[in-house]
C-alpha cells in the first residue's frame, strides 16, 4: 500500500516496503548512509532493519538518548557535529529509524545540514506511523515548549512495517492510539466507531485501521500542506493537550505524560468545549469520554496546575494576533477552526474532566 507513487513524501505500508527501500537507494545513489536511532530503537529495531537491507555502501549508526526531553537544539548540535566529523556530504542519506522524536528531530537535522541532505523516515512507534509519518513537519522543542523551531519538508519516502509495533510496550501503543481516535473524530463517525474497538494487544492485525488513519491525515495535508486552513483540524485536542504535556514534563508533582496520554485529555476537554460553544451532541460527548477513559489513565489537576496549563496556551503555534485559537467539533467529522475560548469555559472543561468516572 502507498499514498502516492509520484511525489516525495509517499508513504508505503507493509507488503513492499523493503523493495521500495532498495529502489530508493538505487534512485538516490547516496555517497554514504547514516541511520539515526535512539537507545531503544538501536537495541529493539535496528537488528530487524539491518536484516531487511543489503547496503553496498558505507553506513553508520548515530544514536540519541530516548525521550521528548532530548528533542532540542543541543541534540541537533551533537548530530550535526557527528555528521561533519564522519564525512557526510550533500549526497549523504539520513535514515530516521524510530518514533516521533527521532523522525521529527532527524528530519530537522537532515533539512539543515549542509542546507539539506536527503532523508527517509522509518517510523517504529504507532504514534509515528499514524501521525509523524505524514505532513513533513520537522523540528525540535524550545525548552519545555513543544515544536517551536522547525520547518515543513517531506522526507524522500516513509516506510511503515507494522512488525516494529511488536517491540513496543502497551503504553506506547496506546499513546499512538490517541491519534487514531482523533482522526476518527475529525473525519467520520464510521471510522471513529471502528477504531474505538481497536485491540492494543493485536497491533499487527490492525494494519488496515492504521493505514486508514494514515490516509485520513494524508488527505487533509494534501488539501492544505502549509496549515492555512483545513489542516488545522489535525490539531484537535492538541491546543490543551500540548500545554498539559509541557506542564507535566516540567512539574515536580506530575509524572511526564506520553504525547498520546496528554492528547487524550485534550480531546475530552475540547469535546466538552465543543458541546458548550457550538452544540456538539451531549450524548456523543459522554460516549467519547467513556471510550477514551477505557484506555487512558485519568489525571487530577489542582487549580494552580490548571492556571499554569492555561498560561502555556500563549505558546500554541495556531495562535494569531495574541488570540488562542481552538479546533472544535460541531459533530463527529464536522470541524470548526479558529475558535476563541474564554478562560471561564476552560476551567469548566477541566471541571467536567475531573468529575468523570473512570470506566
Amino acid at each position: 500500500m502507498n499514498t502516492n507513487t509520484e511525489n516525495r513524501g509517499a508513504v508505503y505500508c507493509n507488503e513492499d516496503v523493503w523493495s521500495i527501500f532498495e529502489s530508493n537507494l538505487q534512485a538516490l545513489q547516496p555517497s554514504s548512509i547514516f541511520v539515526l536511532t535512539d537507545t531503544n530503537t538501536e537495541k529493539l529495531c535496528l537488528p530487524y532493519f539491518l536484516g531487511k537491507i543489503q547496503p553496498t555502501i558505507q553506513w553508520e549508526v548515530l544514536q540519541i538518548p530516548v525521550g521528548e526531553s532530548h528533542k532540542n537544539i543541543t541534540t541537533c548540535l551533537q548530530l550535526w557535529s557527528a555528521l561533519s566529523e564522519k564525512g557526510a556530504d550533500r549526497k549523504s542519506l539520513l535514515i530516521n529509524l524510530g518514533g516521533g522524536v527521532v523522525t521529527d528531530l532527524g528530519g530537522f537535522v537532515a533539512c539543515t545540514f549542509k542546507r539539506g541532505i536527503e532523508f527517509i523516515n522509518i517510523p517504529t512507534s504507532l504514534l509515528a506511523m499514524v501521525d509523524a509519518s505524514v505532513g513533513g513537519k520537522n523540528g525540535v522543542d524550545l525548552g519545555h515548549i513543544k515544536n517551536q523551531v522547525g520547518l515543513i519538508k517531506d522526507p524522500y519516502s516513509v516506510l511503515i512495517d507494522t512488525h516494529f509495533l511488536l517491540t513496543l510496550p502497551e503504553e506506547e501503543v496506546i499513546s499512538g492510539f490517541a491519534e487514531m481516535l482523533k482522526h476518527g473524530l475529525i473525519s467520520s463517525e464510521d471510522y471513529w466507531n471502528r477504531v474505538a474497538l481497536f485491540d492494543v494487544s493485536k497491533t499487527t492485525e490492525a494494519a488496515k485501521l492504521i493505514w486508514e488513519s494514515v490516509e485520513i491525515k494524508q488527505k487533509v495535508v494534501a488539501e492544505d500542506p502549509f496549515e492555512k486552513g483545513h489542516r488545522k483540524t489535525l490539531n484537535y485536542g492538541h491546543t490543551l493537550g500540548h500545554a498539559i504535556e509541557s506542564h507535566c514534563l516540567t512539574s515536580a508533582e506530575k509524572k511526564a505524560l506520553l504525547h498520546g496520554e496528554a492528547i487524550a485529555i485534550g480531546m475530552i476537554l475540547a469535546t466538552y468545549i465543543s458541546s458548550e460553544m457550538i452544540g456538539f451532541p451531549k450524548e456523543k460527548l459522554d460516549q467519547i469520554a467513556r471510550t477514551i477513559l477505557k484506555h487512558f489513565e485519568k489525571i487530577s489537576f489542582a487549580k494552580n496546575e490548571i492556571d499554569a496549563i492555561i498560561a502555556l496556551l500563549k505558546f500554541d503555534k495556531k495562535n494569531a494576533n495574541g488570540k488562542v485559537l481552538f479546533v472544535l467539533l460541531k459533530d463527529i467529522g464536522n470541524c470548526k477552526i479558529d475558535c476563541e475560548v474564554t478562560n471561564d469555559l476552560l476551567y469548566k472543561a477541566f471541571e467536567y474532566y475531573e468529575n468523570l468516572k473512570k470506566y
